[in-house]
């Protein structure tokens, strides 16, 4: 065996402790998350063969379920390859797949090379068609379990106390192709695949609770207004452009979510950290065939967070992976994700309204204050895909997956959502069989009777799909309500006259978008300023600016005129009187504490650094639930410990939090020639690189720290001692106390004060 087959063996045999330590020995059994296998690898190109390394153990496939739902009872990597050697589709081992087969070494390329077309062909047709909208998105596996509250209400079985169901979710921004950024300013999508008993739930959520239109039927205009212009195919992921503001400004419907694409809540800080909401009314059956109508919502256990527009703006360009990075990372540090599912619960009358608001009408919210939102089960994140494509580009939602006990209501939009999910499906994964591939197939028997179709996984047996029949027993039969069916709730249909019009309870457009502008806090005002002031100040049209200005009249006085000096044009006077709203707290994401589980701290250091010291304090930090970085002048062994970033490779977008260990001279690649971030403005005593990251922190209102030598660096960087959410202590343990009080409220906003009330 060869020396790098016997590494390979060797770190093979290691049990997870032993792996995790040798990715880095320094760790004491925490292990900063990212690596790209379980097994680290060799210098040398192995060359003894062996079987398939295993996943990393954060790592988890889809079910390992028949094509009709069966359970296999196998592990779920019987789907993954198989063997230690190269094979043909069909499994024919290879001998050589870095030349093709021609004539002499010379010749032309013969078209018998079978291994050649297969490898060629297989590659061309790689990339199925991208999502129209949601393209860029991860998604993790994990479970729900139910707390039994909802019992009264609902017959679905999944949300019985102690029921454990699997589920898969996905997240996703709405606008932007699959390689776009991840914290561009957006809706974002939450949709959760529940593998219920009964069959598959889908619960296709997103972080915003209301929407742009009313009826579906404008779903394809809102879309097309803010995609990129079709001449140029620019701007990409974005709303920052003429065709966005002009949809929204002339179909006013729409400004009630264009505000909150505009707060903070269009920026998350991260997937983990973000509301989860069901948009459309939904309808809840019991046993006795009573209704309740509800609207379903998910509550982070982190708390709602967001970024700093131009964090965000950096992060784009430094690292555009960053939303699914972090949720990755966070669940292989072991700081799974989590949720509350609850749901704000209303009567099922015949006006379908509540509070005098209409319940079918996606533009409106109903406040907490007035419909308490009540828990129903609790969502946990606990294991990465093994596969990207396989599991998290091929699952298929569609809000029409219910099982019994929850129903729909008439809401248009919820109504054409119910066509469009299952027909895009068609085209983008091939065929009316797509509820086959494994991440999307139940974990409930399937005896559907459909057959034939492209990509057709499932055996058939028998010779008779149709009902009735005689010939295979009369199997399947019809299922009643004891044997639970799904059963369409009978509401009764009003007698109308077919016409092409919206109720008049959905005229008003401005009320519960005033109501939503008077509920932020003075520093949430101050980011919805500065984000229409930058979206419309990137517009090249003044009529479609003056137009929006009209509507933001409509919405606040204030907010008109500030953005309107913004613009530099005069700011309208509103044409109807304003809404008398109450505000609503539940509205906002600012003035509370929460866990700070998976986040980010970056350690200054450099080779003065005590080991001792920045070994007590990175424990600290691992023992919260918090991940340490080490920022070195270069990289390697730093102070006893592993670099994980350098100078050169960091940047304060990374982290929620910087710790100042040290005050490090420039090191000698601080030159504006090898890294244009040396170019920073400093005194020269301190690495220009270092003095970035504080600057950055400070105005970005995150936590900063420094002790021992550090101290020096924080006081260099001239953040003032009175500055809030900068700390200076003695040793790493106390200043990592104050420092965990700090990274509970998110950001230090008040660092800044704003001058709106």
């Amino acid at each position: 065996m060869s020396k790098a087959a016997s590494q390979t063996a060797e770190a093979l045999g290691k049990g997870l402790k032993e792996a995790k330590d040798a990715l880095d020995p320094t760790s004491e059994g925490n292990v900063v998350p990212g690596r790209p296998n379980a097994v680290p690898p060799t210098v040398e190109e192995p060359t003894e063969p062996h079987d398939p390394l295993p996943p990393k153990p954060d790592q988890r496939g889809a079910a390992t379920r028949t094509a009709t739902g069966a359970p296999t009872e196998a592990p779920d990597r019987v789907r993954a390859q198989q063997g230690a050697y190269l094979t043909t589709s069909t499994g024919a081992r290879l001998r050589d797949t870095d030349h093709s087969l021609k004539a002499g070494p010379r010749g032309p390329t013969l078209l018998q090379d079978h291994h050649l077309r297969e490898k060629i062909t297989h590659f061309d047709h790689e990339r199925i068609p991208e999502r129209v909208v949601h393209a860029r998105g991860a998604a993790v596996h994990g479970y729900f379990e139910g707390y039994g509250t909802a019992s009264e209400l609902t017959v679905a079985k999944f949300l019985g106390e102690g029921v454990r169901t699997p589920v898969f979710t996905r997240f996703s921004t709405v606008l932007g192709s699959r390689g776009s950024a991840d914290t561009v300013r957006d809706t974002r999508g939450f949709a959760t695949k529940f593998y219920t008993e009964e069959g598959n739930f889908d619960l296709v959520a997103n972080n915003i609770p209301v929407f742009f239109i009313q009826d579906g039927i404008k779903f394809p205009d809102v879309i097309h207004a803010g995609k990129p212009h079709p001449d140029r195919e620019i701007p990409q992921a974005q709303s920052a452009h003429d065709t966005f503001w002009d949809f929204v400004s002339l179909h006013t419907e729409a400004q009630h979510h264009a505000l909150w694409n505009m707060s903070d809540r269009g920026i998350p800080r991260s997937y983990r950290m973000m509301e989860g909401f069901g948009v459309n009314t939904f309808r809840l059956v019991n046993a006795e065939g009573a209704t309740t109508l509800v609207k379903f919502h998910w509550k982070p256990m982190l708390g709602t967070h967001s970024l700093d527009w131009e964090e965000a703006q950096l992060i784009n360009g430094v690292d555009p992976d960053f939303h699914r990075r972090d949720l990755y990372d966070a669940i292989e540090a072991g700081a799974f994700p989590q949720w509350e599912l609850g749901i704000q619960v209303f009567p099922d009358n015949e006006e379908q309204q509540f509070e005098g608001i209409d319940l079918l009408d996606a533009t409106k919210l109903v406040p907490e204050e007035l419909a308490p939102v009540q828990p129903i089960g609790r969502l946990t994140l606990d294991a990465n895909p093994k596969n990207f494509f396989a599991e998290v580009e091929q699952v298929a939602f569609h809000p029409g997956n219910l099982p019994p006990g929850i129903d729909v209501t008439d809401d248009p939009l919820l109504q054409t959502r119910l066509f469009s999910y299952i027909d895009t499906q068609l085209t983008r994964l091939g065929g009316p069989n797509f509820n086959q591939i494994p991440i999307n197939r139940p974990h409930a028997p399937v005896n559907d009777m459909f057959r034939e179709g492209f990509h057709q996984h499932a055996d058939h047996e028998g010779v008779a799909p149709y009902k009735p029949n005689s010939l295979d027993g009369g199997c399947p039969f019809l299922a009643g309500t004891l044997e639970g069916a799904f059963a369409d709730t009978p509401v009764r249909v009003p007698e109308s006259t077919k016409v092409r019009e919206n109720p008049t309870s959905f005229d008003d457009h401005f009320t519960q978008a005033r109501l939503f502008w008077l509920s932020m806090s003075p520093v949430e005002k101050e980011h919805i300023i500065r984000a229409y002031t930058f979206e419309l100040g990137k517009c090249y049209e003044d009529a479609i600016k003056e137009r929006q200005l009209q509507a933001l009249a409509q919405i606040d006085p204030v907010l008109c005129q500030e953005v309107a000096t913004g613009l530099g044009l005069p700011a309208p006077e509103p044409t109807e009187p304003l809404a008398d709203v109450v505000p609503s707290a539940a509205l906002s994401q600012v003035g509370g504490t929460w866990p700070a589980d998976g986040r980010m701290i970056g350690i200054v250091v450099d080779d003065t650094t005590d080991p001792g010291e920045l070994q007590t304090l990175r424990e600290a930090v691992f023992g919260a639930g918090m991940v340490p970085l080490v920022v070195a002048p270069h990289g390697g062994q730093v102070a006893g410990a592993t670099a994980q970033r350098t100078f050169a490779t960091a940047r304060s977008v990374e982290f929620d939090a910087l710790v100042l260990a040290a005050a490090p001279v420039p090191a000698p690649d601080a030159i504006p020639a090898r890294d244009a971030k040396a170019g920073a403005t400093g005194s020269g005593a301190l690495d220009p690189r270092v003095s970035l990251m504080i600057e950055e922190c400070w105005r970005h209102a995150k936590a900063i720290g420094a002790f021992g030598a550090g101290v020096a660096a924080l006081n260099e960087a001239d953040p003032g001692e009175a500055t809030p959410g900068v700390v200076r202590a003695d040793d790493p343990a106390s200043l990592f106390t104050e420092l965990q009080t700090l990274l509970s409220q998110h950001r230090v906003w008040h660092r800044f004060p704003p001058t709106v009330a």
